[in-house]
């Protein structure tokens, strides 16, 4: 299990969530360039010490992450998908993808995932904080396979179909 940070756009949220992935043992990919310097004292503020604990590898380019990247599912978080995280069946070698703040990921990231889900919300709801929902799928992921630190278990629901939207 891995998250992908494409582009982000607030140093505040890339650090909240580099301090998730370091307490949780699961590396990030982020793929750049960032609406920030990775150095920024904001990002720092909020991912503390954690930022140089959790195995960090920076991509100068969709291009080349996509040419690095482990073999494993990419899975979209996206406000545009059909299927909730909770219906879906996670693996192992998934990598879960957070498009930026501003704008998600472009129609032609979009249409390289694999699937694509969302965090069910109210309908006047457009989103949630990018940081909120990457913790909520990515302990949910961790729940269904296993993956929290020291084996924490959880049982997988049985598999359902990939979205294709």
């Amino acid at each position: 299990m891995r998250l992908v940070l494409y582009e982000p756009d607030i140093a505040e949220n890339t650090g909240a969530i580099l301090r998730l992935a370091a307490c949780l043992a699961v590396p990030v990919d982020l793929v750049e360039p960032a609406g920030f310097v990775l150095d920024d004292r904001r990002l720092r503020r909020v991912g503390m010490d954690y930022v140089d604990q959790v195995r960090l590898l920076r991509h100068t380019s969709w291009q080349r992450f996509l040419e690095a990247r482990p073999p494993g599912r990419l899975v979209l978080l996206t406000t545009k998908a059909a299927q909730a995280y909770t219906d879906f069946a996670f693996a192992e070698g998934d990598a879960l993808l957070l498009g930026r703040e501003s704008a998600g990921v472009p129609a032609s990231v979009h249409a390289l995932a694999d699937a694509r889900i969302k965090v069910p919300m109210q309908p006047l709801s457009r989103s949630l904080n990018i940081a909120v929902a990457a913790a909520m799928v990515l302990g949910e992921a961790l729940r269904q396979t296993a993956g929290f630190p020291g084996g924490f278990p959880g049982p997988a629901p049985s598999p359902t179909p990939m979205d294709e939207t």
